[in-house]
Protein backbone atom coordinates (compact mmCIF):
# COMPACT_ATOMS: atom_id res chain seq x y z
CA UNK A 1 0.00 0.00 0.00
CA UNK A 2 1.33 3.44 -0.93
CA UNK A 3 1.59 6.00 1.84
CA UNK A 4 1.21 9.59 0.70
CA UNK A 5 2.84 12.54 2.37
CA UNK A 6 0.66 15.48 1.33
CA UNK A 7 1.34 18.95 2.63
CA UNK A 8 -1.99 20.30 3.85
CA UNK A 9 -2.79 24.00 4.41
CA UNK A 10 -3.42 24.72 8.08
CA UNK A 11 -7.05 25.73 7.44
CA UNK A 12 -7.93 22.26 6.11
CA UNK A 13 -6.33 20.16 8.86
CA UNK A 14 -9.57 19.80 10.90
CA UNK A 15 -10.96 17.84 7.92
CA UNK A 16 -8.29 15.14 8.04
CA UNK A 17 -9.86 13.11 10.85
CA UNK A 18 -12.89 10.81 10.49
CA UNK A 19 -16.28 12.51 10.38
CA UNK A 20 -19.64 11.66 8.82
CA UNK A 21 -19.90 15.15 7.29
CA UNK A 22 -17.04 17.37 6.14
CA UNK A 23 -17.54 20.74 4.48
CA UNK A 24 -15.37 23.51 3.10
CA UNK A 25 -16.94 26.74 1.90
CA UNK A 26 -15.30 29.88 0.59
CA UNK A 27 -14.27 31.84 -2.46
CA UNK A 28 -12.20 31.18 -5.54
CA UNK A 29 -8.56 30.18 -5.21
CA UNK A 30 -8.86 28.64 -1.74
CA UNK A 31 -7.80 25.13 -2.91
CA UNK A 32 -11.03 23.49 -1.63
CA UNK A 33 -11.30 21.22 -4.67
CA UNK A 34 -7.60 20.35 -4.59
CA UNK A 35 -7.84 19.37 -0.93
CA UNK A 36 -10.81 17.01 -1.42
CA UNK A 37 -9.29 15.52 -4.59
CA UNK A 38 -6.08 14.72 -2.68
CA UNK A 39 -8.12 13.33 0.21
CA UNK A 40 -10.06 11.01 -2.10
CA UNK A 41 -6.85 9.67 -3.63
CA UNK A 42 -5.39 9.16 -0.16
CA UNK A 43 -8.49 7.34 1.16
CA UNK A 44 -8.66 5.14 -1.96
CA UNK A 45 -5.09 4.02 -1.29
CA UNK A 46 -5.61 3.53 2.45
CA UNK A 47 -8.72 1.31 2.10
CA UNK A 48 -8.57 -1.11 -0.81
CA UNK A 49 -11.82 -1.75 -2.61
CA UNK A 50 -13.41 1.53 -1.49
CA UNK A 51 -16.29 2.80 -3.61
CA UNK A 52 -16.45 6.59 -3.99
CA UNK A 53 -18.68 8.97 -5.92
CA UNK A 54 -18.23 12.58 -7.01
CA UNK A 55 -21.57 14.37 -7.20
CA UNK A 56 -22.94 17.48 -8.86
CA UNK A 57 -26.53 18.60 -9.11
CA UNK A 58 -26.29 18.71 -12.92
CA UNK A 59 -23.61 16.89 -14.90
CA UNK A 60 -24.25 16.61 -18.60
CA UNK A 61 -20.72 15.51 -19.48
CA UNK A 62 -17.65 14.29 -17.56
CA UNK A 63 -15.92 17.53 -18.55
CA UNK A 64 -18.13 19.16 -15.88
CA UNK A 65 -16.90 16.71 -13.20
CA UNK A 66 -13.74 16.54 -11.09
CA UNK A 67 -12.44 13.52 -13.04
CA UNK A 68 -9.64 15.44 -14.70
CA UNK A 69 -8.56 16.98 -11.38
CA UNK A 70 -8.44 13.54 -9.75
CA UNK A 71 -6.38 12.16 -12.65
CA UNK A 72 -3.99 15.09 -12.24
CA UNK A 73 -3.66 14.41 -8.49
CA UNK A 74 -2.97 10.71 -9.10
CA UNK A 75 -0.18 11.61 -11.52
CA UNK A 76 1.15 14.43 -9.32
CA UNK A 77 1.40 12.12 -6.29
CA UNK A 78 3.25 9.46 -8.28
CA UNK A 79 0.69 6.68 -7.74
CA UNK A 80 -0.49 6.24 -11.32
CA UNK A 81 0.41 2.55 -11.23
CA UNK A 82 -2.27 1.91 -8.60
CA UNK A 83 -5.15 3.54 -10.48
CA UNK A 84 -6.62 3.08 -13.95
CA UNK A 85 -8.69 5.77 -15.64
CA UNK A 86 -11.54 4.83 -17.99
CA UNK A 87 -13.94 7.07 -19.90
CA UNK A 88 -16.60 7.05 -17.17
CA UNK A 89 -14.73 6.06 -13.98
CA UNK A 90 -11.43 5.65 -12.21
CA UNK A 91 -10.60 2.20 -10.87
CA UNK A 92 -8.78 2.20 -7.53
CA UNK A 93 -6.72 -0.40 -5.65
CA UNK A 94 -8.50 -3.62 -4.63
CA UNK A 95 -11.30 -3.40 -7.23
CA UNK A 96 -12.55 -0.09 -5.87
CA UNK A 97 -13.73 2.75 -8.06
CA UNK A 98 -14.59 6.44 -8.25
CA UNK A 99 -17.63 7.34 -10.35
CA UNK A 100 -19.17 10.70 -11.34
CA UNK A 101 -22.91 11.40 -11.27
CA UNK A 102 -25.43 14.23 -11.62
CA UNK A 103 -28.17 14.07 -8.99
CA UNK A 104 -30.83 15.46 -11.34
CA UNK A 105 -30.55 12.26 -13.35
CA UNK A 106 -31.52 10.09 -10.37
CA UNK A 107 -34.83 9.01 -8.86
CA UNK A 108 -35.57 7.53 -5.47
CA UNK A 109 -35.11 4.10 -7.06
CA UNK A 110 -32.02 4.68 -9.17
CA UNK A 111 -30.11 6.40 -6.33
CA UNK A 112 -30.08 3.04 -4.55
CA UNK A 113 -27.26 2.04 -6.89
CA UNK A 114 -24.98 4.12 -4.63
CA UNK A 115 -25.65 1.97 -1.56
CA UNK A 116 -22.33 0.56 -0.39
CA UNK A 117 -20.37 3.66 -1.42
CA UNK A 118 -18.24 4.99 1.41
CA UNK A 119 -17.20 8.40 0.14
CA UNK A 120 -19.42 10.98 -1.55
CA UNK A 121 -17.92 14.31 -2.54
CA UNK A 122 -20.48 16.99 -3.45
CA UNK A 123 -18.88 19.51 -5.79
CA UNK A 124 -20.36 22.97 -6.36
CA UNK A 125 -22.52 22.21 -3.35
CA UNK A 126 -24.37 25.52 -3.54
CA UNK A 127 -26.25 24.13 -6.56
CA UNK A 128 -27.48 20.98 -4.79
CA UNK A 129 -31.26 20.94 -4.33
CA UNK A 130 -33.11 19.97 -1.17
CA UNK A 131 -34.48 16.98 -3.04
CA UNK A 132 -31.02 15.76 -4.03
CA UNK A 133 -29.62 16.18 -0.54
CA UNK A 134 -32.59 14.29 0.92
CA UNK A 135 -32.02 11.43 -1.54
CA UNK A 136 -28.27 11.27 -1.02
CA UNK A 137 -27.92 11.28 2.77
CA UNK A 138 -29.68 8.00 3.61
CA UNK A 139 -28.16 6.31 0.54
CA UNK A 140 -24.51 6.80 1.61
CA UNK A 141 -24.88 4.66 4.71
CA UNK A 142 -22.10 2.07 4.77
CA UNK A 143 -20.17 1.72 8.02
CA UNK A 144 -17.57 4.50 8.22
CA UNK A 145 -19.04 6.34 5.24
CA UNK A 146 -18.43 10.07 4.82
CA UNK A 147 -20.16 12.82 2.85
CA UNK A 148 -17.98 15.77 1.82
CA UNK A 149 -19.08 19.08 0.35
CA UNK A 150 -17.18 21.98 -1.18
CA UNK A 151 -19.01 25.13 -2.21
CA UNK A 152 -18.97 28.86 -2.75
CA UNK A 153 -21.91 30.19 -0.67
CA UNK A 154 -24.70 31.76 -2.64
CA UNK A 155 -27.69 32.22 -0.31
CA UNK A 156 -28.45 31.15 3.25
CA UNK A 157 -31.49 29.32 1.93
CA UNK A 158 -29.43 26.95 -0.26
CA UNK A 159 -29.80 23.33 0.85
CA UNK A 160 -26.14 22.73 1.66
CA UNK A 161 -25.86 25.97 3.63
CA UNK A 162 -28.93 25.23 5.70
CA UNK A 163 -27.69 21.72 6.40
CA UNK A 164 -24.01 22.32 7.21
CA UNK A 165 -24.08 25.93 8.47
CA UNK A 166 -27.58 26.33 9.87
CA UNK A 167 -29.07 25.75 13.29
CA UNK A 168 -29.71 22.07 12.49
CA UNK A 169 -26.07 21.32 11.59
CA UNK A 170 -25.44 17.60 12.21
CA UNK A 171 -23.66 16.72 15.44
CA UNK A 172 -19.99 16.09 14.82
CA UNK A 173 -19.92 17.68 11.35
CA UNK A 174 -16.63 19.45 10.61
CA UNK A 175 -17.06 22.56 8.47
CA UNK A 176 -14.40 25.16 7.68
CA UNK A 177 -14.25 28.40 5.72
CA UNK A 178 -11.28 28.82 3.38
CA UNK A 179 -10.45 31.70 1.08
CA UNK A 180 -7.57 32.78 -1.14
CA UNK A 181 -5.43 34.02 1.76
CA UNK A 182 -5.59 30.53 3.33
CA UNK A 183 -3.94 28.98 0.28
CA UNK A 184 -0.13 29.04 0.68
CA UNK A 185 0.21 28.30 -3.04
CA UNK A 186 -2.17 31.00 -4.25
CA UNK A 187 -0.72 31.87 -7.70
CA UNK A 188 0.13 35.37 -8.86
CA UNK A 189 -2.10 35.06 -11.93
CA UNK A 190 -5.14 34.51 -9.67
CA UNK A 191 -4.07 37.33 -7.39
CA UNK A 192 -4.01 39.64 -10.41
CA UNK A 193 -7.55 38.50 -11.26
CA UNK A 194 -8.65 39.08 -7.67
CA UNK A 195 -7.24 42.61 -7.60
CA UNK A 196 -8.86 43.38 -10.94
CA UNK A 197 -12.29 42.33 -9.62
CA UNK A 198 -11.76 44.31 -6.43
CA UNK A 199 -11.09 47.45 -8.45
CA UNK A 200 -13.55 47.07 -11.32
CA UNK A 201 -16.31 44.74 -10.07
CA UNK A 202 -16.69 45.45 -6.36
CA UNK A 203 -20.30 44.29 -6.40
CA UNK A 204 -19.23 40.69 -7.02
CA UNK A 205 -15.85 40.65 -5.28
CA UNK A 206 -16.97 39.52 -1.82
CA UNK A 207 -18.97 36.60 -3.19
CA UNK A 208 -16.36 35.37 -5.66
CA UNK A 209 -13.18 35.84 -3.65
CA UNK A 210 -14.11 36.12 0.03
CA UNK A 211 -16.78 33.42 0.19
CA UNK A 212 -19.59 35.81 1.13
CA UNK A 213 -23.18 35.21 0.19
CA UNK A 214 -24.16 36.63 -3.19
CA UNK A 215 -25.32 40.07 -2.07
CA UNK A 216 -25.90 41.35 -5.59
CA UNK A 217 -26.97 39.60 -8.78
CA UNK A 218 -24.50 40.59 -11.47
CA UNK A 219 -26.18 43.18 -13.64
CA UNK A 220 -28.81 43.93 -10.99
CA UNK A 221 -30.15 47.48 -10.86
CA UNK A 222 -28.68 48.25 -7.44
CA UNK A 223 -25.53 46.07 -7.51
CA UNK A 224 -23.07 48.99 -7.61
CA UNK A 225 -25.13 51.02 -5.16
CA UNK A 226 -24.98 48.19 -2.62
CA UNK A 227 -21.27 47.61 -3.18
CA UNK A 228 -20.56 51.30 -2.56
CA UNK A 229 -22.78 51.30 0.55
CA UNK A 230 -20.83 48.36 2.00
CA UNK A 231 -17.50 49.89 1.10
CA UNK A 232 -18.41 53.17 2.80
CA UNK A 233 -19.84 51.53 5.91
CA UNK A 234 -23.47 52.47 5.30
CA UNK A 235 -24.61 48.89 5.93
CA UNK A 236 -24.14 48.07 9.59
CA UNK A 237 -25.78 49.20 12.82
CA UNK A 238 -28.33 52.02 12.55
CA UNK A 239 -30.31 53.43 15.47
CA UNK A 240 -33.57 55.37 15.00
CA UNK A 241 -33.92 59.02 15.98
CA UNK A 242 -36.45 59.00 18.88
CA UNK A 243 -37.71 62.50 18.00
CA UNK A 244 -38.64 61.86 14.36
CA UNK A 245 -41.51 59.87 12.84
CA UNK A 246 -41.01 56.45 11.29
CA UNK A 247 -42.50 55.81 7.88
CA UNK A 248 -43.59 52.38 6.61
CA UNK A 249 -43.50 51.92 2.82
CA UNK A 250 -45.60 49.02 1.56
CA UNK A 251 -45.84 46.84 -1.51
CA UNK A 252 -49.19 45.06 -1.31
CA UNK A 253 -48.40 42.24 -3.71
CA UNK A 254 -51.87 41.33 -4.89
CA UNK A 255 -55.53 42.20 -4.61
CA UNK A 256 -56.46 39.24 -2.41
CA UNK A 257 -55.66 39.05 1.27
CA UNK A 258 -53.44 36.00 0.73
CA UNK A 259 -52.76 36.38 -2.99
CA UNK A 260 -49.10 37.29 -3.08
CA UNK A 261 -46.02 38.44 -1.25
CA UNK A 262 -46.09 41.65 0.78
CA UNK A 263 -43.10 43.81 1.67
CA UNK A 264 -42.60 46.72 4.10
CA UNK A 265 -39.60 49.01 4.71
CA UNK A 266 -39.37 51.07 7.92
CA UNK A 267 -37.40 54.29 7.39
CA UNK A 268 -36.74 57.71 8.89
CA UNK A 269 -35.86 60.88 7.03
CA UNK A 270 -33.25 62.72 9.10
CA UNK A 271 -32.37 65.83 7.17
CA UNK A 272 -30.82 64.60 3.94
CA UNK A 273 -30.02 61.25 5.50
CA UNK A 274 -32.35 58.25 5.15
CA UNK A 275 -32.18 55.71 7.99
CA UNK A 276 -33.40 52.30 6.77
CA UNK A 277 -34.36 50.57 10.01
CA UNK A 278 -36.25 47.40 9.21
CA UNK A 279 -37.56 45.16 6.44
CA UNK A 280 -40.54 42.85 6.78
CA UNK A 281 -41.94 40.49 4.16
CA UNK A 282 -44.22 37.48 3.91
CA UNK A 283 -46.15 35.31 1.51
CA UNK A 284 -49.75 34.16 1.96
CA UNK A 285 -50.23 35.95 5.29
CA UNK A 286 -53.38 37.80 6.27
CA UNK A 287 -53.10 41.53 6.86
CA UNK A 288 -53.48 41.03 10.62
CA UNK A 289 -50.15 39.19 10.62
CA UNK A 290 -48.31 42.31 9.44
CA UNK A 291 -50.22 44.57 11.82
CA UNK A 292 -49.24 42.37 14.77
CA UNK A 293 -45.62 42.17 13.63
CA UNK A 294 -45.39 45.94 13.27
CA UNK A 295 -46.82 46.44 16.74
CA UNK A 296 -44.40 43.88 18.16
CA UNK A 297 -41.50 45.74 16.55
CA UNK A 298 -42.62 49.02 18.11
CA UNK A 299 -44.00 50.65 14.96
CA UNK A 300 -47.63 51.13 16.06
CA UNK A 301 -47.24 54.94 15.80
CA UNK A 302 -45.60 54.82 12.36
CA UNK A 303 -46.94 56.53 9.24
CA UNK A 304 -48.11 53.96 6.67
CA UNK A 305 -47.32 55.02 3.10
CA UNK A 306 -49.29 52.86 0.71
CA UNK A 307 -48.99 52.61 -3.08
CA UNK A 308 -51.87 53.65 -5.31
CA UNK A 309 -53.62 50.27 -4.90
CA UNK A 310 -53.93 50.88 -1.17
CA UNK A 311 -57.50 52.01 -1.87
CA UNK A 312 -58.36 48.70 -3.53
CA UNK A 313 -60.88 46.55 -1.74
CA UNK A 314 -59.60 43.42 -0.11
CA UNK A 315 -61.22 40.50 -1.96
CA UNK A 316 -61.74 38.58 1.29
CA UNK A 317 -63.10 41.31 3.57
CA UNK A 318 -64.42 43.79 1.01
CA UNK A 319 -62.62 46.53 2.91
CA UNK A 320 -59.82 48.75 1.63
CA UNK A 321 -56.25 48.26 2.89
CA UNK A 322 -56.25 51.97 3.66
CA UNK A 323 -59.24 51.54 5.99
CA UNK A 324 -57.90 48.34 7.57
CA UNK A 325 -54.71 50.09 8.67
CA UNK A 326 -56.51 53.22 9.88
CA UNK A 327 -58.82 51.07 11.98
CA UNK A 328 -55.74 49.34 13.40
CA UNK A 329 -54.58 52.73 14.73
CA UNK A 330 -51.91 53.66 12.19
CA UNK A 331 -51.48 57.11 10.68
CA UNK A 332 -52.39 56.52 7.01
CA UNK A 333 -52.17 59.50 4.62
CA UNK A 334 -53.71 59.15 1.14
CA UNK A 335 -51.86 56.55 -0.97
CA UNK A 336 -48.99 57.68 -3.17
CA UNK A 337 -50.32 58.16 -6.75
CA UNK A 338 -49.35 55.72 -9.47
CA UNK A 339 -46.36 56.92 -11.47
CA UNK A 340 -48.06 55.90 -14.71
CA UNK A 341 -46.52 54.07 -17.64
CA UNK A 342 -42.99 52.93 -16.90
CA UNK A 343 -43.60 53.25 -13.15
CA UNK A 344 -41.24 50.40 -12.26
CA UNK A 345 -38.29 51.98 -14.10
CA UNK A 346 -39.13 55.35 -12.53
CA UNK A 347 -38.91 53.77 -9.09
CA UNK A 348 -35.55 52.22 -10.02
CA UNK A 349 -34.12 55.59 -11.09
CA UNK A 350 -35.52 57.33 -8.01
CA UNK A 351 -33.94 54.68 -5.77
CA UNK A 352 -30.57 55.04 -7.50
CA UNK A 353 -30.65 58.81 -6.95
CA UNK A 354 -31.21 58.55 -3.19
CA UNK A 355 -29.16 55.40 -2.49
CA UNK A 356 -26.08 57.34 -1.40
CA UNK A 357 -28.17 58.99 1.34
CA UNK A 358 -29.30 55.64 2.78
CA UNK A 359 -27.83 53.86 5.80
CA UNK A 360 -29.13 50.32 6.42
CA UNK A 361 -29.44 48.45 9.69
CA UNK A 362 -27.98 45.17 8.43
CA UNK A 363 -29.34 42.85 11.12
CA UNK A 364 -32.98 43.76 10.47
CA UNK A 365 -32.76 44.47 6.72
CA UNK A 366 -30.91 41.37 5.52
CA UNK A 367 -33.78 39.92 3.47
CA UNK A 368 -34.54 43.33 1.96
CA UNK A 369 -30.90 43.86 1.01
CA UNK A 370 -30.96 40.43 -0.68
CA UNK A 371 -34.01 41.53 -2.66
CA UNK A 372 -32.39 44.81 -3.72
CA UNK A 373 -29.25 42.93 -4.71
CA UNK A 374 -31.15 40.50 -6.93
CA UNK A 375 -33.69 42.83 -8.60
CA UNK A 376 -32.72 42.89 -12.26
CA UNK A 377 -33.74 43.44 -15.86
CA UNK A 378 -35.53 40.85 -17.96
CA UNK A 379 -33.55 40.19 -21.11
CA UNK A 380 -34.45 39.16 -24.62
CA UNK A 381 -31.26 37.15 -25.13
CA UNK A 382 -31.84 36.73 -28.87
CA UNK A 383 -31.94 40.49 -29.47
CA UNK A 384 -29.90 41.47 -26.38
CA UNK A 385 -32.45 44.07 -25.30
CA UNK A 386 -33.93 44.83 -21.90
CA UNK A 387 -37.61 44.15 -21.27
CA UNK A 388 -38.03 45.98 -17.98
CA UNK A 389 -37.75 44.72 -14.40
CA UNK A 390 -38.15 40.99 -13.76
CA UNK A 391 -41.20 40.28 -11.59
CA UNK A 392 -39.96 37.63 -9.17
CA UNK A 393 -39.43 37.17 -5.40
CA UNK A 394 -37.18 40.26 -5.27
CA UNK A 395 -39.55 42.70 -6.95
CA UNK A 396 -41.83 43.22 -3.94
CA UNK A 397 -39.07 44.50 -1.69
CA UNK A 398 -37.57 46.54 -4.53
CA UNK A 399 -40.95 48.11 -5.39
CA UNK A 400 -41.56 49.13 -1.77
CA UNK A 401 -38.06 50.64 -1.61
CA UNK A 402 -38.68 52.46 -4.89
CA UNK A 403 -41.95 53.82 -3.52
CA UNK A 404 -40.00 55.33 -0.64
CA UNK A 405 -37.53 56.90 -3.09
CA UNK A 406 -40.36 58.42 -5.14
CA UNK A 407 -41.98 59.86 -2.01
CA UNK A 408 -38.78 61.28 -0.52
CA UNK A 409 -38.38 65.05 -0.72
CA UNK A 410 -35.06 66.62 0.14
CA UNK A 411 -35.38 69.28 2.83
CA UNK A 412 -35.35 72.85 1.58
CA UNK A 413 -32.41 74.94 2.73
CA UNK A 414 -34.09 78.01 4.31
CA UNK A 415 -30.88 79.71 5.48
CA UNK A 416 -30.38 83.19 3.94
CA UNK A 417 -27.99 83.17 1.03
CA UNK A 418 -25.12 85.60 0.99
CA UNK A 419 -25.11 88.10 -1.81
CA UNK A 420 -22.23 87.24 -4.19
CA UNK A 421 -19.32 89.65 -4.12
CA UNK A 422 -18.31 91.17 -7.48
CA UNK A 423 -14.98 89.97 -8.83
CA UNK A 424 -13.45 93.44 -8.70
CA UNK A 425 -14.39 93.99 -5.07
CA UNK A 426 -17.01 96.39 -3.72
CA UNK A 427 -16.93 99.89 -5.24
CA UNK A 428 -17.46 102.79 -2.87
CA UNK A 429 -19.98 105.37 -4.01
Amino acid sequence: MSILQIETPRKFRPLLGPSRYKGAHGGRGSSKSHFFADLMVEHSLAEKGMLSVCIREVQKTLKESSKRLLEHKIEQRGVGGEFEAFNDRIETPGDGQIIFVGMQDHTAESIKSLEGYKRAWIEEGQMLSQRSLALLRPTIRADGSEIWASWNPRRKSDAIDQFLRGEAKPKGAVVIEANWRDNPWFPKVLDDERRHDLEHYPERYDHIWEGGYAKAFEGAYFARCLAEARLKGRIGKVEPDPLLPIRLYWDLGGSGQMADAMAIWAVQFVGRQILVLHYLEGVGQVLAYYVNELRRLGYSQAICRLPHDGVNENSVTGKRYFDHLKDAGFDVPPPIPNQGRGAAKMRVEAARRIFAQCSFNEATCEAGLDALGYYHERKDTDRNVGLGPEHDWSSHGADAFGLMAVDYEAPVDKSPRKRPRPRGGWQSS
